[in-house]
């Protein structure tokens, strides 16, 4: 089954686990200190960049007939979308750049490009999604409803689909986003949340009218006056450029939680949670994957999921730096810092997703012990008193290394 407890599972005493949080607060408040001029300008200018690409793209789908132009205009238009959507919509609106005091860049204000409404977004994400990160039944995001992400969410003869289901998320993950937050079922039942629910589906029922306008009717109408462009042309180039980013979106989303070492977690682990155990969980349940300046500008700097969910509120452009901290940090408390190319790290999110299509019976590793699902019941054969320093090295013997052991283990019976 799925951790029930964290400290157990990390091999980590009380007082390591707060000594870690001490040492994470100090992360959090050297960045908060330096924030600056410098940080204000990225912002400024990452918007500014945004809105002259889209403008770039929109010109050449309404001033070039070539195909070369169409494709050139579409892939910059989808390229603005991902910029919007991933480094700036998503970044505002978590409040990572309200200390600077301006009404545009503030997550209050903020409504992005896509059919979410920002604010039932804002609701759900940062509340439930970063407060519960990977809690069973709490956390919206496991499996976003339809997809069985882990072996202790039971199998359904629906769950074969899995696959299809993902294919079809990632080219409509705005609408999935959107919906996410609205409990349909409650419109079925008279009371308060139900009135709540009815206004949640209007406010996302105007939303979702005024982008089908502005990308299937506005825009394509608008270039369709230019002798170079028609207004099919447009509209296909709209519809391409929203699977574009969607698609993207959800991969980056996708490896920050669902390839190997992203752990899940029971509703027991959140009762009494100190703050060194809510970064603690937040350490254990996320996942990065590494890449240059392009792609961390491009994934929203959600490559560092990590630190982004350590941190879910410090501006992106410094999470680089923290990630050399926090990966020490690690190194220290001997944890594992879950990582890998973009590559491997999708690959193993769409290898874990068509394993659990099928039946656990059908699958050779347990709930306790598999790569995409642990507790701490796969260390029970460890001697006790294993956690601490080692005898022999002297160095601190945590999760990290008893995750080897359990390897090792296993390699020799398997070989016997």
């Amino acid at each position: 089954m799925a951790i029930t407890d964290v400290p157990a599972f990390a091999h980590l005493t009380d007082i390591d686990i707060e000594s870690l949080a001490v040492e994470l607060d100090a992360i959090r408040q050297d960045v908060e200190d330096s924030l600056g001029d410098s940080d204000a300008r990225y912002i400024r200018r990452t918007i500014a960049a945004q809105r002259a690409l889209e403008l770039a793209g929109r010109l050449m789908l309404a001033g070039g007939s070539k195909r070369w132009a169409w494709w050139t205009g579409t892939v910059a238009l989808g390229s603005a979308k991902i910029i919007e959507n991933m480094e700036i919509g998503h970044n505002v609106m978590h409040g990572q750049w309200n200390w600077m005091n301006d009404p545009e860049i503030h997550s209050t204000n903020w409504e992005w490009d896509m059919n979410a409404v920002s604010k039932h977004w804002v609701a759900g994400h940062n509340v439930k999604h970063h407060k519960y990160t990977n809690i069973l039944d709490m956390d919206d995001d496991v499996g976003y409803f339809i997809l069985r992400v882990t072996r202790d969410q039971p199998w359904k003869p629906y769950n074969l689909g899995n696959l299809l289901f993902n294919t079809l998320l990632a080219l409509g993950f705005e609408w999935g986003i959107g919906l996410q937050t609205i409990d349909l079922e409650k419109i079925l039942k008279p009371g308060s949340e139900r009135d709540f629910t009815l206004e949640q589906t209007r406010e996302f029922s105007a939303k979702v009218g005024g982008q089908l306008f502005k990308d299937y009717v506005a825009f394509p109408a608008l270039t369709s006056m230019s002798p170079a462009a028609t207004y099919k042309s447009t509209l296909k180039a709209n519809a391409v450029a929203n699977v574009i980013r969607n698609v993207w979106a959800n991969a980056v989303i996708f490896c920050g939680h669902f390839p190997d070492g992203a752990e899940k977690f029971t509703k027991t682990d959140m009762i009494g949670e100190t703050k060194g155990q809510w970064y603690l969980r937040q350490m254990l349940g996320s996942a990065n994957f590494e890449g240059g300046p392009v792609l961390r500008f491009m994934s929203g700097n959600l490559c560092h999921q990590i630190e982004h969910h350590l941190f879910p509120d410090l501006p992106s452009n410094r999470l680089h730096e923290v990630s050399l901290r926090v990966r020490a940090l690690c190194a220290k408390y001997d944890l594992p810092y879950t990582t890998g190319s973009f590559a491997m790290q999708y690959g193993k999110t769409w290898r874990t997703i068509a394993k659990l299509s099928l039946p656990n019976k059908y699958l050779r590793d347990t709930a306790d012990d598999a790569p995409e699902t642990r507790s701490e019941r796969m260390f029970a054969h460890l001697e006790p008193g294993f956690a601490g320093t080692g005898r022999v090295t002297g160095r601190r013997r945590g999760l990290k290394t008893a995750i080897a052991a359990v390897r090792e283990r296993r390699g020799v019976r398997v070989s016997r």
